[in-house]
């Protein structure tokens, strides 16, 4: 059976924030029918050879008005505009992008995208590349191997434009790789060193950690758990590692012991932390407060605590991380990053980089902020 060229295949596939309806466009040009459909609108759409005719001037000149050329005089550029407003003409972006040697299209590389920080940051991707033209690819990463090998293929410049890549730190050979390319990358929650040489939004996860276990501490705890997570076999998550760096920190500038049995590490997940949680309340000297690592945990802490008939924060004072958009409606005290914030960036650094290639590395750095609700209160 012959298939379309470009069809993806269920399962293997990037996904675009219009890849259903692309899909279904791909399938449909396979169809003759719809191809004689198809080729019949086109004849119907205005071309520029209409709106040179319309406005009495050459394709050169109308071409270097929709190029916003400057070579242009105010009332050429004018007469142009009118006619391309009376014939209702949209330009063709792929078409442009192709004569240009552009895409029009940005990948994401990023791992896990249902979890809701990706989501997030996905949105201020979205929203920023759509109102810039430009259309999002997303390589979902839940595999190494699927790392690797969109490490390897996706900086193309005949795929894309750039790329954006979330929360997964790239090994020497694929620095090295991305430097042969012609394809700008730009990394966002990304804390390795061999990043440097690239645009980076990062999060002062150090900070946050620290931030979170010192509001404890001014509350009047010091027996404080710490519920984190372990990092997933080949990726090398690095935020974890740094909100645990802040909570020892903040902890030692206090004075306070590190108790080994008051950290727990686990598989990302709700109920995950629900059972750590189960066995740091269950120690003979339980904490009486608990930090975690991300706010998914911290759902679980608090279910612990509701199992156990403990007082949420008269028994046990709760800190998440995040501050993911059901924290609120919860009451959960956590540490906020700008999530959306951190993906508008991304693609704003992007488009600068692609316009000024040579320009030197950025590294902006996003702020955390602790958000406290109703979840810690001084231990009775």
């Amino acid at each position: 059976m012959n298939r379309c060229p470009e069809t993806f295949i269920p399962g293997d596939r990037p996904l675009g924030h219009k890849s259903t309806l692309r899909l279904l466009l791909n399938e449909l040009s396979c169809a003759t029918p719809w191809k004689r459909f198809h080729n019949m609108f086109a004849h119907m759409r205005p071309t520029i050879k209409d709106i040179a005719e319309r406005a009495g001037v050459g394709l050169g000149t109308v071409s270097r008005v929709l190029n916003d050329n400057p070579r242009v005089s105010e009332m050429t550029r004018a007469k142009v505009m009118g006619a391309v407003r009376d014939l209702n003409y949209v330009p063709n972006l792929a078409a442009r992008g192709l004569s240009m040697g552009k895409t029009q299209s940005i990948a994401v590389i990023a791992p896990f995208f249902t979890r809701s920080v990706f989501v997030e940051r996905l949105h201020g991707i979205e929203e920023t590349t759509s109102a810039s033209g430009y259309d999002v690819v997303i390589y979902n990463v839940d595999a190494v191997e699927k790392r690797d090998r969109y490490f390897r293929t996706v900086p193309d410049p005949r795929r894309v434009d750039g790329v954006i890549v979330i929360s997964l730190p790239p090994t020497a050979t694929d620095v090295a790789r991305f430097q042969r390319s012609s394809v700008p990358v730009v990394f966002v929650d990304v804390g390795n060193p061999l990043c440097q040489p690239f645009d980076r939004i990062v999060i002062n996860d150090v900070e946050g950690g620290r931030m979170a276990t010192q509001h404890l501490i001014d509350l009047g705890h010091r027996r404080i758990g710490y519920i984190g997570d372990v990092p997933q076999a080949g990726f090398n998550f690095t935020a974890g590692e740094d909100r645990f760096a802040g909570y020892r920190e903040a902890l030692a500038g206090s004075g306070i012991e590190i108790r080994p049995e008051y950290h727990l590490d686990g598989r990302f997940g709700r109920e995950v932390a629900r059972e750590l949680a189960h066995r740091m309340l269950g120690l003979p000297e339980r904490p009486t407060a608990i930090f975690a690592s991300n706010d998914t945990q911290a759902l679980g802490v608090l279910e612990a605590a509701r199992d156990l008939g403990l007082d949420v924060p008269g028994d046990l004072s709760v800190v998440g991380y995040d501050d993911i958009e059901m924290t609120d409606f919860l009451g959960l005290t956590t540490v906020r990053q700008l999530l959306f914030e951190s993906g508008r960036r991304s693609v704003d650094a992007l488009l600068r980089r692609i316009e000024e290639p040579e320009r030197e590395p950025l590294c902006d750095s996003l702020p955390v902020e602790l958000i406290v609700r109703r979840t810690t209160a001084p231990p009775r």
